[in-house]
């Protein structure tokens, strides 16, 4: 089965300490009341086509009475799929989801006719490290850079339409890796349809309409009705579970929410694959997000060490004051 890179990483866990959490505080994140849950959440919209990212966001931001909305990589008005948008705190996850690996299904249309065997070498040859120049309409500047395709699977060859799915980095542009195959088969093709059934930890397995999104608010406020709510807003958590990991104790968490670094002592546990400058995701021993952070050490570092700091805070997530600043034991 084709995988974007996370997806294939085996992550193990490392104990540096073992710390008790204390029930008084924090809260299971699939037990937040949903007033909570809405202000740490995130709902994975199926984009129609049609409107913008930024509509579609903002859609959802005025179906949920919320003041603040972000989404988690722009779509072209006319591609559908997965777009998840984050609300209130949780706004600023999307900064962990705009990096992560994509998954995108296309059809393809050639402008000649071309035998099965070429399409699918041509298609073969695409796979790895490929440059590519941004179409004249993107929002990047326009110059060469290096994008990585994961895996190009063809799904079916009708006549010049051609089906497949394609697992690539953050950045690409499969209207202009549609440009390219076709010049690499002698003739021109573009992208006839498309649409995201990844992004990051996201996929089709969570999605959902504005419509339904819409109908379990209603639900929810007029009859007290949590249930369907609860189906279409994720706690934050689930937008990070793409990234490497570190566990925390009680008494460190209250100062990562005023901003402060991670040093050595305060950490529980952590993944195995930590490297110098990868994005993390700290967390409570509960398995709460604290912060997005990125790391100042590797794995092998934290372990070895008794003092230093561990990683930079970059986006705070849990309110101050959720922890004390030091738990006592009763």
């Amino acid at each position: 089965m084709s995988q974007l890179p996370f997806e294939s990483i085996q992550r193990n866990i490392l104990v540096k300490k073992e710390f008790e959490t204390s029930g008084k505080f924090g809260c299971d994140p699939d037990k937040r009341p949903i007033e909570k849950l809405i202000d740490l959440g995130v709902s994975n919209i199926d984009k129609p086509a049609g409107p913008t990212s930024h509509q579609v966001s903002a859609y959802a931001k005025q179906i949920m009475h919320m003041s603040k909305a972000g989404h988690s990589g722009t779509l072209d008005p006319n591609v559908t799929g997965v777009l998840a948008v984050a609300y209130g705190r949780a706004t600023r996850v999307t900064q962990a989801l705009l990096t992560a690996g994509k998954e995108y299904v296309c059809i393809m249309h050639l402008h000649a006719d071309i035998t099965e065997e070429k399409i699918r070498k041509a298609c073969n040859e695409f796979l790895g490290t490929i440059s590519q120049l941004p179409p004249l309409k993107s929002a990047v500047k326009r110059q060469v850079r290096e994008r990585d395709i994961y895996y190009l699977d063809i799904i079916e060859i009708d006549g010049r339409e051609v089906l497949f799915k394609v697992g690539c980095e953050a950045g690409t542009y499969i209207r202009k890796l549609c440009t390219d195959i076709g010049k690499k088969l002698g003739t021109q093709a573009h992208m006839a349809e498309l649409r995201r059934t990844k992004a990051g930890p996201f996929s089709e397995k969570t999605i959902i309409t504005l419509q339904q999104l819409q109908d379990a608010y209603t639900y929810w406020k007029e009859d007290g009705n949590e249930k369907q709510l609860r189906k279409c807003i994720l706690p934050v958590e689930n937008a990070v579970t793409h990234l490497p990991k570190i566990w925390i104790s009680d008494y460190a968490v209250e100062s990562l929410c005023h901003g402060s670094p991670l040093h050595i002592p305060g950490i529980s546990k952590l993944h195995d694959s930590i490297k110098y400058n990868d994005p993390i995701a700290i967390m409570t021993i509960r398995g709460e997000l604290v912060a997005l952070g990125t790391a100042k050490m590797n794995s092998q570092e934290i372990m070895m060490k008794e003092r230093g700091v561990t990683a930079v805070v970059d986006a705070v997530f849990m309110e101050e004051g959720t922890y004390p600043k030091v738990t006592r034991k009763d």
